[in-house]
């Protein structure tokens, strides 16, 4: 079971817009080129860098969906929260 994930993400306002840079990403874009140049969260000057958390920290769905990916380096279908739009990327995991 992972204790901790290391996850980068990407915040936008809507729907359609996570889904058309996933595409981009898909397509060879680098993750943190993305964020860099269109997140809205703070971290996006450091590639959405959100190092290393716990289960607990942040909001359930962003949780969820972080805390469910299994590769490093595999990046999520869009996911809403309160904030907007997250694509998510897991960068680091640790195990129990």
């Amino acid at each position: 079971m992972l204790r901790e994930v290391r996850a980068s993400h990407i915040l936008v306002k809507t729907e359609d817009e996570a889904k058309s840079l996933l595409e981009e990403i898909k397509g060879g874009k680098s993750f943190a080129d993305a964020a860099k140049e269109v997140s809205l969260c703070p971290s996006g000057r450091d590639g959405g860098d959100l190092g290393f958390f716990k289960k607990g920290v942040m909001v359930r769905p962003f949780e969820d969906a972080a805390f469910s990916l299994k590769e490093i380096g595999e990046i999520s279908e869009p996911v809403e929260t309160q904030f907007g739009w997250h694509l998510i990327q897991l960068t680091g995991m640790i195990d129990d």
